[in-house]
Formats: C-alpha cells, sequence, structure tokens
C-alpha cells in the first residue's frame, strides 16, 4: 500500500485526536489526512511526477509532518535538508537532489530568496508562515481534498536520507517506499512494546534525520508528535511538563547537558515512559548518571540512514541488567531485532563466531537502495546484499554486539 495511506487509517478511527503539535499549533488526525491530502494534489498540480524530488529546509513545524505524509500520499520524493545547514550548504544539496520544489522555513527563507538566481533546477520556493502565492498555505489552499490515486512501488525511492554532517563527497541514502514501510513495522516490533494510543513522541532532535524515523510509525498506532524547534534544557523541561512528553530520542551529547543542569528536579517528568539514546557511543559512566536522574527508562537504538534507522536495541531490561549483573552491557549498542539478518564478517563477507572482532554487515528489508546518483559508492559499501557499516564488533554469546572500532576513522564533533 502507499505509506501515506497508514495516516488515512488512523484519521477513521481517530480522527479528533491529536496528531502533531508544535509551539504555534495543534493537527487532529481528521486535519492532517485533509491538508496532507490538499498539498499532494497541490505538488501533483504544479506538474510534478512520482519520483520527482522535493526539498524541505526547516527548523521542527508542523508543516515538515504536513508535508512529508503529503510527498509519500503524491509519490513524491521528500529530500530533507538539515536545519543547521548553511545557506551555501543547503545549495549544494539543492543541487545535488535536483529539487523541483524547495518547501523553507522562515528562518532560513530569507537566505534563500536572496540566492534565488543560483537555484535554476528549483522550480517552484514555498515558504511557510508566509502571506502571498509564495506561502505554504497557499499552494495548500489550491489543493482538492481528495485522496490522491497515487499508486507507488515498494522499490520506487520515497526519501534522499543526507547525512547529518559529514565532510567529502555529498551522498544520500535512497530509502524505499518498501525501506520505509519496513521501518514502520519493526518500530511496532520493538521488544519493549508498540507505540501506545496515549504516546506523546516529542522531537527534540531535527526530524530531517534519525528522530523524524519515528514520525509515521507513531501517526500508526495514533499517537501525537510534538515537535521542538531548538534545544533548551529549560524549555525541554517545561515542554515535558506541560504536553506530557512520554518519550523522546536525543544523542548523548544532548543527555549530558540535561544532566548536568541540575533543572530535572524543578520539573514534573512523570509522564516519560522512555528515553532513546543513540548516533554516538554513552560512557557507561554519564549512563549510570542519567539513570539516577531520569529512572530506569532508557533504550539505545543502532542503526543508520543506510539502513532505514535503528538495527539493534538495548532495551530497558538490558539496560537494568546492566546495571545490576553484568555492568559490560552498558557498553553493548543491544541485539538485533526486526527483519535486518546481522552477521559480524571478515573482509571477505565470510561470518565470524562470537567473541572475535569483524564488521557488522546488515541485510534485509530496510536496507537503502543504495547512494543517490553514486553508483560507485554503493559498490563499495552494498555487497552481494549485505551493507557493510564499516563499524568493527564483537558479538558475545548472548548475541549482543560491541563496537569496538570503525574501519574508516571519523571525528564526533
Amino acid at each position: 500500500m502507499n505509506l501515506g495511506h497508514l495516516v488515512t487509517r488512523s484519521a477513521r478511527y481517530w480522527p479528533d485526536r491529536p496528531a502533531v503539535a508544535d509551539r504555534h499549533r495543534r493537527v487532529s488526525y481528521r486535519q492532517l489526512e485533509e491538508r496532507s491530502n490538499r498539498l499532494a494534489n497541490a505538488l501533483l498540480g504544479l506538474g510534478l511526477q512520482p519520483g520527482d524530488r522535493v526539498a524541505l529546509y526547516s527548523l521542527n513545524r508542523v508543516e515538515l509532518v504536513e508535508a512529508e505524509v503529503a510527498l509519500y500520499k503524491a509519490g513524491l520524493v521528500k529530500a530533507p535538508l538539515n536545519a543547521r545547514l548553511s545557506t551555501e550548504e543547503a545549495l549544494h544539496v539543492l543541487e545535488d537532489a535536483q529539487a523541483r520544489v524547495l518547501i523553507v522555513g522562515p528562518e532560513h527563507a530569507p537566505g534563500i530568496l536572496d540566492r534565488r538566481d543560483d537555484l535554476p533546477v528549483v522550480e517552484q520556493v514555498v515558504v511557510i508562515g508566509a502571506d502571498g502565492d509564495q506561502s505554504f498555505e497557499a499552494l495548500l489552499a489550491r489543493g482538492d481534498t481528495a485522496l490522491p490515486s497515487v499508486q507507488v512501488d515498494q522499490d520506487a525511492p520515497a526519501v534522499l536520507h543526507y547525512p547529518s554532517g559529514s565532510s567529502g563527497r555529498l551522498k544520500a541514502a535512497v530509502q524505499t517506499f518498501g525501506n520505509r514501510l519496513a521501518l514502520v513495522r519493526k518500530s511496532l516490533m520493538l521488544p519493549e512494546g508498540r507505540f501506545a494510543q496515549d504516546e506523546v513522541l516529542g522531537h527534540v532532535g531535527p526530524v530531517t534525520h534519525a528522530s523524524g524515523m519515528q514520525i509515521m510509525p507513531t501517526l500508526t498506532t495514533g499517537g501525537c508528535n510534538y515537535l521542538i524547534d531548538r534545544f533548551d534544557i529549560a524549555e525541554l523541561f517545561a515542554t515535558i511538563q506541560r504536553e506530557r512528553i512520554t518519550r523522546f530520542f536525543a544523542v548523548p551529547t544532548m543527555l549530558y547537558r540535561l544532566i548536568d543542569s541540575g533543572l530535572a528536579g524543578d520539573y514534573d517528568l512523570s509522564s516519560l515512559r522512555r528515553i532513546t539514546y543513540g548516533a554516538a557511543p554513552m560512557a557507561p559512566s554519564r549512563l549510570r548518571e542519567a539513570l539516577e536522574v531520569f529512572g530506569p527508562i532508557f533504550t539505545q537504538g543502532y542503526g543508520a540512514g543506510e539502513t532505514t534507522s535503528t538495527i539493534s536495541i538495548l532495551t530497558l531490561e538490558d539496560h537494568l541488567r546492566g546495571l545490576n549483573d553484568k555492568p559490560e552491557l552498558l557498553g553493548s549498542c543491544g541485539r538485533p531485532y526486526g527483519e535486518s539478518e546481522v552477521i559480524i564478517a571478515d573482509d571477505d563477507g565470510n561470518p565470524l563466531p562470537d567473541g572475535e572482532a569483524g564488521e557488522i554487515l546488515v541485510r534485509g528489508p530496510d536496507v537503502m537502495q543504495g547512494y543517490w546518483n553514486a553508483p560507485d559508492l554503493t559498490e563499495e559499501v552494498i555487497q552481494d546484499g549485505w551493507y557493510r557499516t564499516g563499524d568493527v564488533a564483537r558479538r558475545d554469546e548472548e548475541g549482543f554486539l560491541y563496537i569496538i572500532d570503525r574501519k574508516k576513522d571519523m571525528i564526533i564533533s
């Protein structure tokens, strides 16, 4: 099925329940269904064809979720840009993606419009929060409310996932509609249980990257996506208290700042059921501090854009066991789950026994199609159907993975 139709189904079950919100506005499932239909039809009305790219360049806002659902429904390809990119960097990504339409937030619009002549490939710039014909609302108003009758091939590109930050050659993982459906499935297979209908997922990091991977799973199960446009410690705690946030994703550096602020005790954080961390290792000593501050509500996810998010998880129970019985577990990135095959292999791709160090290889319905317009790079990392992560790890007798090195050095700043 078309991935966007999952929202159509949710709107029938929970029409008046909040689907997405930010500090500016709230949108119910009924409203999300109508507005995403309008936007999908309006984009197709511009002459876009399934497979064409539409870029998103904005801080976290409700409109990004509306656009994501609309693009799925229209069979168009989402090309999200990290909101931290400079205008010059954004121009390079837009050129690489060959995006025909750019939807841009109010904070970034002035820089983009000043460089409009440097964007020959972009046929229309749509500005969120603006007035006039170029505005997001004006475009949306031109579209019909009916669900577009667009069929999509599961192998067709759905998302160009550019890394959140890297050096060297620009590259984007091509995530297909099938990859994104696999993401929904594996999110509902999480060992700690499926998303609850009263879920309020706080998107603290940019929804263009890891945090945004959970937008559709939340919408599939009737929860609410609450988008936070900047990382401010006091404001985050106040938002959790006010909106009754039940879970959020953070990178370790963000958690360190939350712990070190000493402000957690000043707010009611009792609504929190899960905090998931990932994207970089977390020092076991700091993890123990985090557990003391927030309680035993932590899970860790390990994955990449190339694997359409998480392939292994260190569960809440694993964390508790690490605290009490097996301390080395706090240094693990967990065990594989879902539909992915994960092995530790030598340089020739041969599986290695437990305890031996080798590269993590992944195969399954969530592995990307390849890198956008870069067959040479694709051949380097996908061999015989296996994605080579570049992470060196060992696996213990229980299946827990311990990353010990990178095949290519990387600086985390």
